[in-house]
């Protein structure tokens, strides 16, 4: 007989003994069976006049220390989530009607009555699972000695079966509460089952007084939810704060499922779904915005990697980059598939080089392919880098693709596994952008800011303007970013510079804003664009979102609006206008190419 694996959700609301806390989960799994799994969430409490993006450098030192516990202990799921919110333990509700979650343990507030900024009172009501209520993970590592508090009931085997787990080798006192001495059952059976139980008292009045007075000598008092309705209506007496403020010990509330009341109570404390934008928008800031120094352990990543059966493909699109291609392909190959196999696949993909870019690339011994011959003969070439970008799905195998420009002066691993890091460690996230300080040239001197001048003009106003979901993305122009190849070959690409802002807006309408993350590669240091390359840049970007707009809206501009753009030409022996015909052509899914999934099924994709 097969056993199922018992799924424990561990939440947590601050970093304090944080080993402690997994290790007293795992004595909580059922003995026997196998692949039962603890999955570790954090909680950001966000004060109610400040914005959830506040939050973001509280979540990423959450993550750290959640991540760290994922790779020590075997029994921890491999995806750590931290919940930035008002209330984010609505967000943990949320997630237990998506999950077959068997038990959850949470750190809660005894004193306030408070779990994750709600009462106590709502969390029984809603959660949908049985749960572990723990106010004092220090007092609890090193109970020796329980009292167990309960009615009976549902409680009885979880109330039990967290006693024994607290006490080891100590011993466990059951403090039994009736209304009536006639229901007072017989609890031998319950002594024989619990070895450690070494007494039990059954009491039919002062119920309070009774937990104070016998919790003398003990060392934690594990207490069932369904003490809460011995206290008289008149009375309205907080049964567990009052036990806790009297005793003065650490409270351990547990609670059976009740699935009869989930019908009527649970809409009441989800989210609203119709929060505003802006609130959505600040806690995916939040909760989506990395550190590529949290990635920087690359054994840990390679062994999520191998774990979860992935391959993973670097694609370095170049024209002319003579000048940093060396470095770039050197110190990544070296890194992340010579010292360390991360990177199944490194390609260079050339849009017809004239200069020796393709000749210091060969020595590096990586597979080199020059975009316009890529699938020439099935559907033609354009110009561009999104079309070197679009061809290199068909050419790479990886289940993973990465990309980064080749025109970077201080490259560094890092550019590519902070990009891997929350794809890896995130099956939700489908893409990840990078994002990084951009000092620009001033003369021969370099200068901290200045950098991203079309991204702070043109992307992020217009993002802003028309579509505000992705108003948090830092830098939507960087040209390092990754994505799983099952999302990326459903949406298409455009050739040119609106490749970034077509593939943003794309996927975020066909997988949603929780599927988008962000890391920060921290500085990236790269030959800054003449002006008049800038202005062609936001001349193809204006048109990518005009065309997005008219999907949207049902409207037609582009059609009736002038593709060539007037550039001033300022030379000492020539003043003038020159014309350029600019405007990006729109590829369609890789997927939807015939060619594409003859490639794929040769290759069992």
């Amino acid at each position: 007989m097969t056993t199922k694996p018992f799924q424990l959700m561990l939440v947590l609301n601050n970093r304090v003994e944080l080993a402690s806390w997994v290790a007293f989960a795992a004595k909580l799994l059922p003995t026997g069976g196998q692949n039962h799994e603890i999955h570790l969430r954090g909680l950001v409490s966000i004060e109610a006049h400040k914005s959830l993006s506040e939050g973001a450098l509280a979540a990423r030192e959450w993550r750290d220390s959640l991540y760290q516990l994922a790779l020590e202990h075997a029994l921890v799921h491999d995806e750590v989530l931290v919940h930035v919110d008002y209330q984010p333990f609505q967000r943990i509700l949320e997630e237990l009607n998506q999950r077959s979650i068997d038990l959850l343990v949470v750190e809660w507030s005894a004193a306030q009555g408070l779990v994750g900024g709600m009462a106590i009172e709502d969390v029984l009501q809603t959660a949908s699972c049985s749960l572990v209520l723990v106010s004092d993970i220090q007092t609890v590592r090193s109970a020796q000695n329980v009292l167990l508090a309960l009615r009976g009931g549902p409680n009885l085997s979880i109330g039990t079966h967290v006693a024994a787990a607290l006490a080891g080798e100590g011993s466990i006192t059951l403090f039994h509460a009736v209304n009536r001495a006639s229901e007072a059952p017989d609890l031998e059976a319950v002594m024989r089952a619990t070895p450690q139980i070494s007494r039990s008292i059954t009491a039919v009045a002062g119920i309070v007084d009774g937990i104070v007075r016998e919790s003398a000598g003990h060392d934690v008092i594990v207490i069932g939810a369904g003490m809460r309705r011995v206290s008289t209506p008149s009375s309205k007496l907080d049964v567990f704060k009052s036990v806790y403020e009297r005793s003065g010990k650490p409270i351990v509330l547990v609670n059976a499922a009740q699935q009869e009341s989930l019908a009527f109570h649970a809409p009441r404390f989800f989210v609203p779904e119709q929060e505003p934008l802006t609130v959505r928008v600040d806690r995916w800031f939040a909760e989506n915005t990395y550190h590529s120094s949290e990635f920087s352990d690359l054994r840990a990543l390679l062994a999520l990697k191998e774990k979860q059966g992935v391959t993973i493909s670097v694609a370095l699109p170049a024209l002319n980059e003579e000048e940093t291609i060396g470095k770039v392909i050197g110190t990544l190959k070296t890194a992340l598939m010579d010292e360390l196999p991360l990177v199944d696949e490194m390609v260079l993909i050339d849009s017809a080089s004239t200069d020796r870019t393709v000749e210091i690339a060969s020595q590096f011994g990586i597979p080199i392919y020059i975009h316009q011959d890529i699938l020439r003969d099935e559907v033609g070439t354009h110009r561009g880098k999104g079309e070197a970008l679009w061809k290199s799905l068909y050419v790479t195998r990886g289940d993973i693709i990465a990309w980064v420009d080749t025109d970077i002066t201080n490259i560094h691993p890092r550019f590519i596994y902070g990009l891997l890091g929350p794809l890896l460690k995130s099956q939700r996230v489908q893409y990840v952008k990078g994002f990084y300080a951009r000092p620009i040239a001033v003369g021969d001197k370099l200068q901290a800011y200045g950098g991203g001048r079309v991204t702070e003009l043109v992307a992020r106003p217009l993002l802003n303007l028309f579509y505000p979901e992705l108003s948090g993305i830092i830098q939507p122009l960087s040209g390092e970013y990754a994505g799983r190849r099952a999302a990326l070959e459903q949406v298409p690409f455009f050739s040119g510079y609106g490749v970034e802002t077509g593939l943003l807006i794309d996927i975020l309408e066909r997988y949603g804003l929780e599927s988008i993350a962000q890391s920060d590669l921290e500085v990236r240091v790269h030959h800054n664009q003449p002006l008049v390359n800038l202005s062609k840049m936001s001349f193809a970007i204006l048109q990518v979102f005009i065309e997005r707009l008219e999907g949207r809206y049902g409207v037609e501009l582009l059609n009736k609006a002038n593709r060539s753009m007037k550039l001033v030409i300022q030379e000492p022996e020539r003043f003038a206008l020159d014309v350029a015909e600019i405007g990006d052509r729109e590829r369609p899914p890789m997927a939807s190419l015939p060619a594409y999934q003859a490639r794929r099924a040769s290759v069992g994709g």
